[in-house]
């Protein structure tokens, strides 16, 4: 067993500047270990990002394969979370781009919620029919704004972190989540 596999099974949190570090060095086992910790969040960025599973898969492989090859040059490893959000939301926004160009809309920004109670009809179509609202209004967002609306409420990304994610100051990154946040509460409004 490699020291890491030793260091997992006494303590499943491994900071992640140390498993960048490792990763970067080769070590395949480190590298699984940030592959598993964000592989599911990066793929729900991409998702609500592009509303397509397909795309949003090809994202998430995306941004580790380019993860894997680039760890090395990450300047501070402790900063792996942001930096895998940032190849993310790069790599949306060139599939979103292209889209534009094709005339596509996307359908859907937030995936399905698994938590309705079987047992409650009404209490299902309702929130079935409010999560399918905050969907159309996330859809109504310039693709910056839902972007840092995401990475902010969905993500938990603080101000400085969403900066270095979509690549703006942290002063329009605040500019950017009011907007979406005035816009949302208008549109949602209804479903208070």
């Amino acid at each position: 067993m490699s020291d890491l596999q030793q260091e997992e099974t006494s303590s499943a949190d491994i900071d992640d500047a140390t498993l960048a570090t490792r990763a970067a060095d080769g070590d395949v086992a480190a590298f699984e270990m940030l592959l598993r910790r964000y592989q599911d969040r990066v793929f729900g960025l991409a998702l609500r990002m592009l509303a397509d599973r397909a795309e949003a898969e090809d994202v998430t492989q995306e941004v580790f394969v380019t993860a894997w090859r680039r760890l090395g040059e990450l300047a501070e490893p402790a900063a792996v979370r942001t930096w895998l959000f940032r190849i993310a939301h790069r790599q949306c926004l060139v599939l979103l781009r292209k889209r534009k160009s094709r005339k596509t809309e996307p359908t859907d920004t937030v995936p399905e919620t698994a938590a309705v109670t079987r047992h409650d009809p009404e209490r299902a179509a309702q929130t079935g029919a409010g999560v399918e609202a905050l969907r159309k209004a996330l859809a109504g967002l310039p693709a910056p704004q839902r972007a840092v609306w995401l990475l902010a409420e969905v993500d938990g990304l603080s101000y400085a972190e969403i900066a270095g994610v979509v690549g703006a100051s942290e002063q329009s990154v605040r500019g950017r989540l009011s907007r979406a946040r005035a816009k949302l509460a208008e549109v949602m409004r209804a479903w208070r």
